[in-house]
């Protein structure tokens, strides 16, 4: 068995991050399409200030997700074949990162909205809540906790990008 060459780990390490921001960018691009038509349906009018600055946080947040998790696509562009993919890796796991905290906000934040029109508040908040500490717990907490596993492993040596690898 060969050994992976740094030049083919970054592309591994690029490739895979191309992967994980497709789906990511998929969700946000729904949630973003709904919360922009929100305002035009007919029941937007019987939304309180509060609900209406949720939904403007919901919105916000969404808008920089999709903007954070799309842009190592432009990222890329302006670096085609100039020899940068670690910097363009490093980029694309920050931007991803941040997309992903962007993205956590306007779900809770749609949720909060939503369920807050159909519920009383105190238990949307609550539900809200729950929702937030659901994402953190698949999203930070699950992963955080299981970064030492597989290090026996031979596809997990040194990683160059200072990314963990799964």
């Amino acid at each position: 068995m060969s050994k992976e060459t740094e030049r083919q780990r970054w592309q591994r390490n690029f490739a895979d991050l191309l992967q994980e921001l497709r789906v990511a960018q998929t969700g946000v691009q729904i949630l973003f399409a709904f919360l922009l038509t929100l305002p035009f349906s007919n029941g937007f009018t019987r939304t309180t200030p509060f609900q209406r600055d949720v939904y403007i946080v919901a919105l916000l947040a969404a808008a920089g997700a999709t903007a954070m998790i799309i842009s190592p696509v432009a990222f890329h562009r302006a670096l085609f074949r100039q020899g940068r993919k670690p910097e363009l890796v490093r980029f694309a796991h920050r931007m991803a990162t941040g997309g992903l905290g962007f993205m956590l906000v306007s779900m809770v934040s749609a949720v909060l909205l939503i369920t807050d029109f159909v519920l009383a508040r105190p238990i949307a908040f609550l539900l809200s809540v729950v929702t937030g500490l659901w994402f953190l717990t698949f999203w930070v907490i699950l992963p955080f906790s299981r970064r030492n596993w597989g290090d026996d492993d031979i596809d997990d040596d040194e990683d160059p990008s200072g990314l963990a690898q799964g």
